[in-house]
């Protein structure tokens, strides 16, 4: 049987990207943690993002899952939305 995460409060689910993203802003990354990942699920609480948003949260913030590719933070731990330039 396979089981999908369903957020509870102002949890934030969110799938880490595997592949590096290109983006305006200067990351330094000493640490080799990533805080990029892609939301997958979203408590009744949370209202400044969505599933399927880009998002980078704070590190160090995250709690391992379910899955080893997913974390879960708070909605408070976001720290903004990547959207796409065009």
């Amino acid at each position: 049987m396979v089981y999908y995460p369903q957020a509870f409060s102002d949890r934030i689910f969110i799938r880490l990207d595997k592949e590096e993203i290109k983006t305006n802003v200067i990351l330094t990354d000493t640490t080799h943690r990533q805080n990029v990942g892609t939301v997958i699920s979203i408590g009744p609480l949370v209202r400044s993002v969505a599933i399927g948003d880009k998002v980078v949260f704070h590190l160090f913030d995250d709690l391992p899952s379910h899955a080893e590719n997913v974390v879960v933070i708070r909605e408070k731990s976001l720290l903004g939305k990547l959207l796409p330039v065009h």
